[in-house]
């Protein structure tokens, strides 16, 4: 397989946007690859932006950035509160974060939802990432679902069984208000990393998986 390589990005340290909708995402998507490049990449900036983070999910969403990013997040984590499942509905104060708070912000790398993701929600914010950063290396995560959405994903990030198992503990121990969910489990999400990892042939068994529209080698 080909490897892409980000320490080829020289001179500054590398940037990263993770983007989630709802509090738990961007943990679930991607934590085991933000873990991943905190550790080899020391001096990492991290901007955190969840857009409904409300009531005990606000809290909820704070110690879940704290337990995955900790001293990597080049402020705190930005947390909105718009109502799950009626983001399409407001669409334009949506946007207007993405225009007023993040457009400015050159990161070199950018996680958000899959665009063919089954929720409303997902779409949008992986829709206006699409449209604000035209320029960018953007890779989609995915989460697992009652919907049954889980597609071919085609760029892999390798992960050690520790790392694995730490992120799924962060997890259960950040997202209390969800263990109640019969999907939130930690074999749930151990499982599908188990699957990402062979369809990529992880020397560990491992891997979390994404989707690139569009990759400059």
């Amino acid at each position: 397989m080909i490897h892409l390589d980000l320490e080829r990005i020289a001179g500054k340290p590398l940037t990263v946007l993770c983007l989630g909708s709802h509090s738990d995402d961007i943990e679930i998507g991607c934590g085991g690859t933000i873990l991943r490049l905190a550790e080899q990449h020391p001096d990492i900036a991290l901007h955190w932006v969840v857009f409904s983070a409300i009531g005990v999910r606000e809290e909820e969403a704070r110690q879940g950035a704290t337990l995955f990013a900790a001293s990597c997040l080049k402020s705190g984590p930005v947390l909105k509160t718009f109502q799950d499942g009626f983001m399409p509905y407001v669409g334009g104060e949506v946007k207007a974060v993405f225009e007023r708070e993040l457009k400015q912000l050159s990161p070199d790398l950018i996680f958000t939802h899959n665009g063919n993701d089954a929720h409303q929600d997902h779409r949008l914010i992986s829709e206006l990432t699409w449209n604000t950063f035209r320029d960018h290396l953007i890779l989609e995560y995915e989460i697992p679902k009652y919907d049954g959405d889980m597609g071919q994903p085609s760029v892999f990030v390798k992960l050690e069984a520790e790392l694995c198992n730490k992120k799924t503990k962060y997890l259960m121990e950040a997202f209390q208000s969800q263990r109640t969910k019969q999907w939130f489990q930690q074999d749930t999400f151990l499982s599908l990393m188990r699957l990402r990892g062979m369809e990529c042939n992880a020397p560990s068994g491992y891997a979390e998986a994404f989707y690139c529209r569009k990759l400059v080698l």
